[in-house]
């Protein structure tokens, strides 16, 4: 048996590699094709399925590794929605400028209203971009330990 392990970017290539169809790796492993659909894109698999999928590949799996492959997963998911949620709420504000721009366009006695409008947006995107992009994150964190606590 190979003592290599199992990683869910690699389930695809190795049932590639074997020239198995999903169906194949279905009934031989006694998931769901399902389940080996959402696995090969990337999803999240339960221990119970990585177990028998490892088994017929012949390879081993371990909790750790699973854990470490999902954490990073997870990781990437979450930074991408967080960037499209970043871009969604940038087109929101764009598309909820309009009007008012237009409204301070025609009678110049509304700039302040389009210039609040304008200026919360502002405050409000800047806001989510400190979190999406990180900004405070733990590379920030630990230059600032760095620099209070080696300067002493």
């Amino acid at each position: 048996m190979n003592t290599d392990t199992i990683n869910l970017r690699d389930i695809k290539k190795m049932r590639l590699e074997r020239h198995w169809s999903q169906d194949q790796l279905a009934e031989m492993s006694g998931l769901n094709i399902r389940t080996i659909q959402r696995i090969e894109n990337g999803e999240n698999a339960g221990l119970e399925s990585l177990k028998s999928l490892a088994s017929v590949f012949e390879i081993n799996i371990t909790d750790s590794d699973k854990k470490q492959e999902l954490e990073q997963i997870r990781k990437e998911e979450e930074y991408i929605q967080n960037v499209k949620g970043f871009y969604k709420l940038l087109a929101i504000a764009i598309l909820s400028l309009i009007v008012p721009f237009i409204i301070a366009i025609n009678d110049s006695s509304n700039w302040n209203i389009f210039l609040w409008i304008l200026l919360s947006w502002g405050v409000l995107l800047g806001i989510y971009s400190l979190n999406v992009f990180d900004f405070f994150g733990e590379e920030w964190k630990r230059k600032m330990i760095n620099k209070k606590f080696k300067k002493k």
